[in-house]
C-alpha cells in the first residue's frame, strides 16, 4: 500500500479499540483490529435492553459499545475481519450526503474479494433496508454501501463523521454462528432461522484479503 494510506494493525480487547476518540486530523489510515476477547459491540444508539446481560456474562463475552450505528455485532478472535477505514473531510472519497457516503468504500471491499474469486458481489446503493430483527443485530439488515451476495450480507459497515472527517467500521466473517448471537439477546430474540442466511461468509484467509485491500485502495490514489 501506498504512502497514501497509513495502515496500522493492533491486538486486544474490542472495549479498548471502540473506546478511542476520532483523531482531532485525520489521514487516511487502514486500522486492522485482531481481538483477543468475543465480544458484542453495539451500535452507538442501541439499548442495552437488546442484549442477556447474564448470557453475555455466562459465554464470557464482554458488551462494548461503538461510537457508530447500527444494530448488535459479535466479534470473535479468528472469525470476524474488523478494519476501520478513516478519511478526512477534504478527500477525494468524502461526501456530504450521508446515504451514500460508504458506496465508494463497498466498492473497494467489491474488488478486493472478486480479485481473491469470490464472484457474484454487489454494493448496495439504496436506501436503508431494515429487517424484523436489524434493530438488535446489524447484519440483518442493509445500509448503503455494504456488499452482498444475493441477499446475505458479507460486509458490514458503520460510520461516525465529525468535523475532521469519517471513520467506516467494516466487519466481515470467516464463521456465522447464528446461535450464538441468538442466544445473547434478550427477549424477545431472532430465533437461529432467523439469523442463519443473512451473512456469507468470506472463504479466503483474512492476510489474503489485507494484502488485496491494499492494492484495491491504491487504485484510488
Amino acid at each position: 500500500m501506498t504512502a497514501m494510506w497509513r495502515v496500522e494493525n493492533h491486538r486486544g480487547s474490542a472495549a479498548d479499540f471502540h473506546g478511542r476518540d476520532m483523531p482531532s486530523v485525520i489521514v487516511p489510515s487502514v486500522q486492522w483490529f485482531h481481538v483477543e476477547q468475543s465480544a458484542l459491540v453495539l451500535g452507538s444508539a442501541q439499548p442495552i435492553e437488546h442484549v442477556d446481560v447474564e448470557a453475555c456474562a455466562r459465554a464470557g463475552v464482554e458488551i462494548v459499545r461503538r461510537r457508530s450505528g447500527g444494530g448488535a455485532v459479535l466479534v470473535e478472535p479468528n472469525n470476524v475481519l474488523w478494519a476501520d477505514v478513516l478519511i478526512p473531510f477534504d478527500h477525494a472519497m468524502w461526501t456530504n450526503d450521508v446515504s451514500s457516503s460508504a458506496w465508494w468504500l463497498g466498492e473497494v471491499w467489491l474488488h478486493t474479494l472478486d480479485s481473491l474469486g469470490m464472484t457474484g458481489l454487489h454494493v448496495h446503493r439504496g436506501a436503508m433496508l431494515e429487517g424484523e430483527w436489524s434493530r438488535r443485530v446489524c447484519f440483518a439488515g442493509v445500509g448503503g454501501g455494504e456488499v452482498m451476495l444475493g441477499e446475505r450480507k458479507v460486509v458490514g459497515i458503520s460510520q461516525r463523521r465529525t468535523r475532521a472527517g469519517a471513520r467506516f467500521q467494516c466487519a466481515v466473517y470467516s464463521r456465522w454462528h447464528p446461535e450464538r448471537v441468538a442466544e445473547l439477546m434478550a427477549e424477545p430474540r431472532p430465533s437461529v432461522a432467523d439469523l442463519e442466511h443473512v451473512v456469507a461468509v468470506v472463504p479466503m484467509g483474512f492476510a489474503q484479503i489485507r494484502d488485496a485491500m491494499g492494492i484495491a485502495l491504491d487504485m484510488l490514489s
